[in-house]
Parts: structure tokens; sequence; C-alpha cells
């Protein structure tokens, strides 16, 4: 099946931020073709920041990295990605490998260890080939390149159907320009929680940690938080953001900010277009509710919502499910004065169905993007949250992802 993340005209930046370079290789960590390792260099110490899983499993890689970063205090030079394999639930083993990895980066990169960071991603509960990833490391670490943004999309993917990249540009204080790129994986075992896939966000733009940690927590919270695959928060979620200072200046406070935020929001949105099966993009939108917990509330609630998912694979317009699944929630509002749409297409108001716009309904929810709004008339506050539809080819690659 093609996934609408797939079938997309999608512009891969030509290359990273000033101040970064990357190599990827083959080591035998996942099964079939192409690259399962990714090496990230800074030319100097940058400016790091991360925001990580909140599963109490967490892999190996994510204590360490939360362990560097606060020993760093916020600066990195090196960041290694693995995919086939999550090192998570490994034992005192994973823990082992975590920091054989590290120190062999350290030492290729030249830099000291605390300023390398890790994660992998893949199947959990099994070990990572460590003699041949640490046997590429230092080749990788001579083959850099900037112009590796492809590959290094690939190197992380899973059961991604294609790579995922952004690029954002905001003028900079000096009159020059500063690049910020984004990259992602995400398919599967996706919900939020901080973080619900691996991402970076690079920049050449001059920030200070602090502002940086601030930025990529909000604009996470805005992107990666409002989105949902399969309702299944991974041992190895994590967002990096980087930024080398080699732009030489910064961007204005509120231009960067846009920048990054929209960034993340656009992968967040390439991530549910590729959910595991998925022929269809599901965005609810919630207005008009008493307070910002409850429209989240409620744009969760329907976005999850089985019955829901699988109306829209089916192009079936049965929205009698979506108002359910608000009813289900704590959320007040006087159920005759909501009104639900599809596609701008009415579809419940005054307490009833809106008469005659069947043919139009269902147009709606056969469209490869479906947006529900849901306007409470309880007050201004409003939420988003981004899904896809639940398909059987969900089931199927599920149903055998480890054999």
């Amino acid at each position: 099946m093609s996934t609408p993340h797939r079938r997309a005209d999608i512009m891969m930046p030509s290359r990273l931020p000033s101040g970064f370079a990357a190599a990827t290789a083959k080591v035998g960590i996942r099964s079939g073709a192409g690259d399962d390792l990714l090496l990230l260099v800074a030319d100097r110490p940058c400016a790091a920041a991360a925001v990580f899983t909140r599963n109490r499993f967490a892999a190996a890689p994510i204590t360490r990295s939360r362990r560097h970063l606060a020993t760093s205090g916020g600066v990195a030079r090196a960041l290694l990605l693995n995919a086939g394999c999550a090192n998570a639930a490994t034992g005192d083993r994973g823990d082992r490998d975590a920091a054989s990895s590290v120190r062999s980066v350290a030492d290729a990169v030249g830099c000291p260890v605390e300023q390398v960071l890790v994660n992998s991603t893949g199947v959990i509960g099994r070990p990572l080939p460590i003699r041949s990833m640490i046997a590429a490391i230092p080749r990788l670490a001579q083959a850099t390149r900037v112009d590796h943004v492809d590959a290094t999309a690939r190197a992380i993917m899973t059961t991604d159907s294609a790579p995922k990249a952004v690029e954002r540009t905001v003028p900079a204080a000096n009159g020059g320009v500063i690049r910020i790129v984004g990259v992602a994986k995400g398919s599967g075992m996706v919900h939020p929680d901080l973080a619900t896939m691996i991402g970076l966000v690079l920049t050449d733009a001059e920030v200070e940690t602090t502002t940086l940690a601030d930025l990529l927590r909000d604009s996470a919270d805005r992107s990666f938080n409002r989105l949902s695959v399969d309702g299944d928060t991974s041992t190895n979620d994590s967002v990096f953001a980087l930024a080398s200072g080699a732009a030489g200046a910064a961007a204005d406070p509120n231009a960067f900010a846009d920048a990054v935020r929209s960034a993340c929001l656009e992968l967040a949105r390439m991530i549910v277009a590729d959910g595991e099966g998925a022929s269809r993009v599901l965005e609810v939108e919630v207005t008009s509710a008493a307070t910002s917990e409850e429209a989240r509330e409620v744009a969760r609630t329907v976005g999850g919502s089985l019955l829901v998912r699988t109306a829209v694979a089916g192009g079936d317009p049965n929205w009698g499910r979506i108002i359910a699944a608000i009813g289900r929630t704590s959320a007040r509002f006087e159920p005759d004065r909501i009104r639900v749409e599809a596609n701008l297409v009415p579809l419940f108001a005054d307490g009833g169905p809106v008469a005659d716009l069947d043919h139009a309904a269902a147009r709606a929810f056969a469209s490869e993007r479906v947006q529900i709004r849901i306007d409470l008339d309880a007050g201004d506050a409003r939420d988003t949250h981004l899904t896809c539809d639940l398909t059987a080819e969900y089931v199927r690659i599920n149903a055998d992802y480890t054999t």
C-alpha cells in the first residue's frame, strides 16, 4: 500500500545547515537494503537540547543521552543513530553497548564523551551488533558530507515508506540567512508523550542552549504531541535540536521560533501521512471549548477512536461515531449547541443531522485528507489532533514485524 506521504511531492533539502555534516553506512543492524547507521557531526561544540519518551522502559541510548546533556550543560559535537534495533530492554549489555558506541564516536571526532548523543530505533529486546558498528564509526567520521540530507533521513527509517525532511529559512541579524533543516522517522508506535518518534532539528543560527531547549519543548508540544498513529509510545522516542552557530548571527526570536514550530508541524503531518497502512490523513480540530485541556481531550478522544478511524478508512461518513466519542469526554458542552463538519461539510448541528448532504459527506470522507471540525460553543479554547485512518494493512504490518 502506498501511503499519502509516499504519494506526496516532498522537496528534500539539498544540504544540511552550515556547521553540520553526516555520513551513513550499512552495518547489519537491520535486514534488507539501505544504510542503518548515521553519524552526524558538528564542526564545533554547539548548543544542544532534546525531548525524550516518558516510557519507563526508556532504552539505554535514551538514558545515556539524557545524562550527557546534563553533564555537558547542553553542548554536543556528534549524534549517532541506528535503525533496526532499539537497544531497549537489553539489560547491562545494552548499557555497555551504548557506552561503547559513544566512546568510539568521541575518539573518532575528537571530543569529550559527554558531547556525543545517541539513540536507536527498531525491534525491542534485541542486542546491537556492536562490533560492526564500532568498526564503521572511524570510517563514517572521515566520510561526512554536507549534502547527505536524503541519506540521513533514510538511515533512520524503519517501516517508513519514504524519507521525511523539511527546510525553513529566516533572515539573520547580520544580513545573511539562517537555515533550519528538520529530519524525522515515524510510522508506527507513535503517540503523544513528549516526542513520539525520532527527529532532528538542525540550524546554523546562534542560539543559547536554554532558549533552544525551551523552543524545542514548545514546538514538540504543538506538533509531535498532537499526533498519534496507533496509541503506542515507544521506548526510544526523541527529538534532538542542535544549533551550530555557523551562520555567525542570531535570527529575530519570533521569526526563528515560528520557523522551528512550522518545521516540526510539517514533520508531524508527514508522520501521520505515513502511518503504517495509512490511506487517509485525519485531522480533528476542536474550537470554542471551555478550556485548552477540554479542547485537547475532545480532539484526542475523537482522533483516537478506532471506530472513527475505521470509518475514515472505509470512506464511510458515519458521524454518529464522532458524536459518541465527543459524548464520552469530560468536556463541558450542551449537545444541542455543538456543530460537527468534515471538510467544511456540515454533519451535525442543532442537536440533529444536517439534511440533504449525504452525498457531500460521503465525498468528504473519501478524500485523502479528512478534516473534522468540532465547535463546542462553550468558550474560546481550541486544539488539534493529527492521525490517520486504521486499515487492515496496519494489522498485517504489525502482525509479523519481527518475523
